[in-house]
């Protein structure tokens, strides 16, 4: 019906009715998605209808041609590979946990098939990071609305206090009893490397874990610190 603002969130929300039972509900919007389009939802599964339509056949191709068009929601193992998808979930029955921030999507890879049964999909992120998705987990076809929200000018300090953004005060600006750049007469800072308020490197990608605990379903990692990440001593 329409395309509304949600204070909660940097993406846009679109008011939908079902056709048959004039029941209302709210989805992420697309961008580029406009009152009076129609979308459809095949997490369900596929219609005996669209499946009557192709001659009783699954055929990836005319499927793809049916049903992925911008604003629809379906299974992942349904996309075509190289398709542009938002909202993505990571297992089945759980809601989406990828791209839903302004202007954010994700990118299908390849799908990994035993016989002709879809086992794994992998999507590539915006981050760069590749990751495995359950092949019944659901997505949307298309990029995420307001794409232009990270240009957004808050103009006074009392948006960001509404935002829950406190002041950042340089820690050179503080007292040597807050801050180790802080105190001493002038703007230097000691010649020391700069630190956190607790001492930690603030440069170089510092790593702080001293063990790691890869994540299964990562097929590759999203670049950290332009790829220069320092090893903590």
């Amino acid at each position: 019906e329409r395309i509304e603002y949600d204070p909660n969130r940097s993406t846009h929300l679109a008011l939908l009715t079902r056709q048959k039972t004039g029941e209302k509900s709210y989805i992420l919007a697309a961008d580029g998605m406009r009152a009076g389009d129609v979308i459809e939802s095949y997490r369900a599964g596929i219609p005996g209808e669209l499946l009557k339509s192709m001659g009783g056949v699954m055929d990836p191709g005319m499927l793809a041609a049916k049903t992925a068009f911008r604003g629809n929601c379906l299974p992942v193992r349904m996309i075509p590979l190289g398709t542009q998808v938002y909202a993505v979930g990571s297992t089945t029955g759980k809601g989406a946990v990828f791209c839903r921030s302004a202007g954010t999507f994700a990118t299908v890879v390849s799908k990994e098939e035993v016989g002709k049964k879809v086992k794994e999909v992998v999507v590539r992120l915006q981050s760069g990071e590749v990751r495995r998705v359950s092949p019944d987990a659901c997505a949307t076809i298309g990029v995420a609305s307001n794409p232009h929200h990270h240009f957004r000018t808050l103009g006074k300090a009392g948006r960001s206090r509404w935002l829950n953004i406190r002041p950042t005060v340089r820690g050179l600006a503080m007292n040597a009893a807050d801050h180790p750049h802080g105190g001493g007469r002038g703007k230097s800072k000691g010649n020391v490397h700069p630190v956190s308020i607790w001492g930690t490197p603030a440069k170089g990608g510092y790593k702080t874990r001293a063990k790691r605990n890869p994540n299964k379903h990562v097929v590759q990692e999203r670049e950290r610190n332009q790829g220069k990440r320092r090893t903590s001593k």
